[in-house]
């Protein structure tokens, strides 16, 4: 397979930082972001060039000129990761702060459209790509003390669906559940049992071939690695 442009948000830890390391390791070069600069810079330099990794906020102005240096070094994504997300800690949504709902939607939501925005011309310019959206299986159905983050995934959902109507030919856009990672994130909702599902990097070996797969005939799918 011809190496493909990567573009993943989040790649800080979990699984955007379990992807990057698959993606590269596969021979593909990756382009990351996340909110964290010691991770980036980390992960910049246990992988080296071609790669690159910036401290960026997806819910930032900043994502426009992050794009924009990308696109201009490395042309169009082959494949735009949007997996940047946050999580609420569990509680009832009445008893949810305002300002944790909101930044929640801000990184979860809008952060997604700004990615979108900030790449999306260039790959439609160019004929082709796959965006895929990170959904989650509380984008599809719901828990107690969750509800911001459901509200978040189904708007991903939504959303995503939505862009598949709009893009030209040769294009996709894709909604994805990763299925049940034992990941920090995870651990907010699910403490001590998420252990017993699969860590980031065993996940990413089977997720990462399986995003590699996606093409046009996927276009608007809501669709779980593996499956």
């Amino acid at each position: 397979m011809e190496s493909l442009n990567v573009v993943i948000t989040g790649t800080s830890r979990g699984l955007g930082r379990a992807m990057a390391l698959g993606f590269a390791g596969a021979g593909h070069t990756v382009l990351g972001c996340g909110r964290s600069a010691e991770a980036q810079t980390a992960l910049a330099e246990e992988l080296g060039e071609p790669h690159d990794f910036q401290a960026i906020d997806v819910a930032s102005e900043r994502v426009g000129g992050w794009a924009a240096g990308l696109i201009e070094r490395y042309g169009a994504p082959d494949l735009l990761i949007n997996n940047a997300a946050l999580i609420n800690e569990v509680r009832p949504l009445w008893e949810v702060p305002t300002e944790e709902f909101a930044r929640l939607l801000e990184v979860n939501v809008y952060g997604s459209y700004m990615v979108l925005r900030a790449f999306l011309p260039a790959m439609i310019e160019r004929g082709r790509g796959v965006v895929v959206n990170f959904s989650s299986g509380w984008g599809r159905s719901t828990s107690p003390g969750v509800a911001p983050y459901c509200a978040s995934k189904f708007a991903i959902e939504g959303m995503t669906r939505a862009l598949a109507d709009d893009l030209p030919a040769g294009l996709a856009a894709v909604a994805l559940s990763p299925g049940v990672v034992d990941t920090d994130m995870l651990r907010t909702a699910w403490g001590d049992s998420a252990a017993a599902h699969p860590k980031a990097d065993a996940w990413a070996k089977r997720a990462v071939p399986f995003l590699l797969a996606l093409g046009p005939s996927d276009n608007g799918g809501s669709l779980t690695v593996g499956r």
